[in-house]
């Protein structure tokens, strides 16, 4: 199978995914903000990794939540989507945002004032290109 018909299959198992995330009736998974990430399926299409986000809730719980529903999620897959396979699922925590957040909040808390940011411009790191247009 083309690398790209695999992509688009990845893709739209992911999309589908969020779209049936929101309509599970299930606590642990409501209480929390659950968004998947990607999805990975296998070159056969019988298996499916499904990468998810939490945030506001356990982690643990929400995965085991997610895999207790996996049988109906597999079976709106079919329905939605027509492959010749539907996949097996399961779920692996994706840590990608959580770690994104802590990046962006470490460059957040650096303080570089402006009269800092002027003083390297001004020192440069090399030959000045003004004089190759004088």
């Amino acid at each position: 199978m083309g690398k790209y018909r695999l992509n688009r299959i990845n893709d739209a198992v992911t999309n589908e995914m969020a779209v049936i995330l929101r309509e599970v009736k299930d606590p642990r998974i409501n209480s929390a903000l659950v968004s998947v990430t990607g999805a990975d399926v296998s070159g056969d299409l019988k298996y499916a990794k499904i990468f998810f986000s939490v945030y506001g809730g356990d982690k643990d719980e929400v995965r085991r939540a997610l895999q207790k529903a996996a049988g109906f999620f597999r079976s709106e897959l079919a329905r939605r989507i027509n492959l010749r396979v539907t996949p097996e699922l399961t779920f692996v925590h994706d840590d990608s945002i959580a770690y994104g957040a802590g990046i962006s909040a470490i460059l957040n808390s650096l303080e570089i004032s402006p009269l800092e940011d002027m003083e390297e411009e001004e020192s440069g790191s090399g030959a000045d290109n003004g004089d190759l247009f004088d």
